[in-house]
């Protein structure tokens, strides 16, 4: 009679293999070796440079900006709340003794005469603010 499978020769296998076959495993861990090997001199090259010394040093806060609006009819708006020439000075003077300066954001609208607008800025610098711009809308 004939003896079906296996490519033994003769003798079947009627036990399973108790041994477990490492070869690959070491095959992989020596080319993992290798690659470590070759790549390990590249990892630990560096390169001298002499960096900048300095001191660290706390930056100062920045004051909250201060708008101020004008509409078509020259009301005054400072910070949304609406004031009059007058005190539109008073406060002028009170932000620019402040230290730092609060930064004066204008907004006008669309139809304020210029010489509204021309006399806000000569104002804030005659009392002294250095900061000051213009917010638009984009189109």
């Amino acid at each position: 009679m004939m003896d079906s499978g296996g490519f033994g020769g003769d003798k079947p296998h009627t036990q399973p293999m108790a041994e477990i076959n490492t070869t690959p495993m070491v095959d992989i861990m020596l080319v993992l070796l290798v690659i470590f090997i070759i790549t390990a001199p590249f990892l630990t090259h560096t390169v001298k440079i002499d960096l900048p010394k300095t001191s660290s040093q706390a930056q100062p806060e920045k004051p909250e900006a201060v708008s101020l609006a004008m509409d078509a009819a020259g009301k005054l708006y400072w910070n949304d709340n609406v004031i009059n020439q007058m005190e539109l000075t008073e406060k002028l003077k009170g932000i620019a003794e402040l230290e730092p300066q609060p930064e004066l954001h204008l907004r006008a609208d669309k139809d304020t005469r210029y010489q509204i607008l021309a006399e806000v800025m000569a104002d804030a610098q005659s009392v002294g603010l250095t900061k000051m711009g213009f917010i638009s809308e984009p189109k």
